[in-house]
Order: C-alpha cells, then sequence, then structure tokens
C-alpha cells in the first residue's frame, strides 16, 4: 500500500493510521435505507488525502456509493491496541488506466483474474470529508494505568486521543 506524505497536516494521524490497518469496512447506503458493510483493501492514500480502492464495477456497492449524494463510510479498527478511525466521504468511479496501473498488485488478481484488462475492473476514490480517530496509549500498562486513573479522578486524558478532522 501507498500512503504519501498529507498535504493537509492534520491528516497525518490519519495517514498513520490507515497504513498501518490497511483493511477499511466500506458502509453504503441501500435504496431502501438499509447499510451494508464489506470490506475493502486500501490501495493508497494521496497526497491530497484521497483513499483510492479496486472494485468491480457491477458490484452493488458501486450503485450504493452512487446513491444519497455518494456518501460512504470507511472504517478502521486495530482492536488489539485500541486504535479506531471513522472517515466520512464522498466516493467516485474512476477508470484512470494508467491510474490502476500504478496501483495494482497481484493480490488483486484472484478477483480480476484477467488483470487490468477485466472491463468491469475500476477504482473507487473516496475523497474525506471528515475523520475521527481514537488512539489508545501504546502498551497494556499504560492503557490500564489510563483506565485506572480514569476511574479515579474522572480525568481519561491518559485513555488516549480522540481528535475530529474537518476537510
Amino acid at each position: 500500500m501507498d500512503v504519501q506524505d498529507q498535504n493537509y497536516g492534520e491528516l497525518q494521524e490519519v495517514a498513520q493510521l490507515v497504513e498501518e490497518i490497511k483493511f477499511a469496512m466500506m458502509t453504503t447506503e441501500e435504496e431502501d435505507g438499509t447499510l451494508r458493510s464489506r470490506p475493502m483493501s486500501t490501495m493508497q492514500m494521496d497526497s491530497a488525502g484521497n483513499l483510492w480502492f479496486f472494485t468491480g464495477l457491477s458490484s452493488p456497492k458501486v450503485e450504493e456509493s452512487q446513491q444519497n449524494h455518494r456518501q460512504v463510510n470507511l472504517s478502521y479498527a486495530r482492536p488489539d491496541k485500541q486504535d479506531y478511525l471513522s472517515i466520512s466521504g464522498t466516493a467516485e468511479i474512476v477508470r484512470d488506466k494508467e491510474k490502476m496501473r500504478s496501483l495494482w498488485t497481484p493480490w488483486i488478481k484472484p478477483w480480476f483474474p484477467a488483470g487490468l484488462d477485466d472491463p468491469d475492473l475500476v477504482l473507487l476514490k473516496v475523497t474525506i470529508t471528515e475523520a475521527e480517530y481514537w488512539i489508545a496509549p501504546g502498551s497494556t500498562v499504560k492503557r490500564l494505568y489510563g483506565l485506572a486513573k480514569g476511574m479515579m479522578t474522572g480525568n481519561t486524558d491518559a485513555l488516549g486521543d480522540n481528535r475530529k478532522v474537518v476537510m
């Protein structure tokens, strides 16, 4: 995966989480309002903060992502370290062969055996509108200390960092 230095400084922590977690659950809305999530492998977070994924044009997520003002949500989670990231954004279908070539990896081939020549292969670009993350202290000892301090004093500062980034 390719995570580039961010033009918007507040996205650096978001970029680091995306790079470390790699897989997101993408949530879209069906016509009847039902929410549906599915796993997606992040291929790139470019310097403008856009997230790139390969997908099939015939996939229901493509149609769902283009309804409702193209709103999607991406959830990244690393429960073992208690780090979480939620990204709201707009989705766009991109058919740029050069961009596809730059992001292609053999790991995509099982889903698209014809490779870059597969007529169903497209890129899904998600432009971030908002992101919120929760990052716990690095070690179990620090997390337990933060929890104990929070329980004793009501001060939750030692439990980690929570920030919201609005683009």
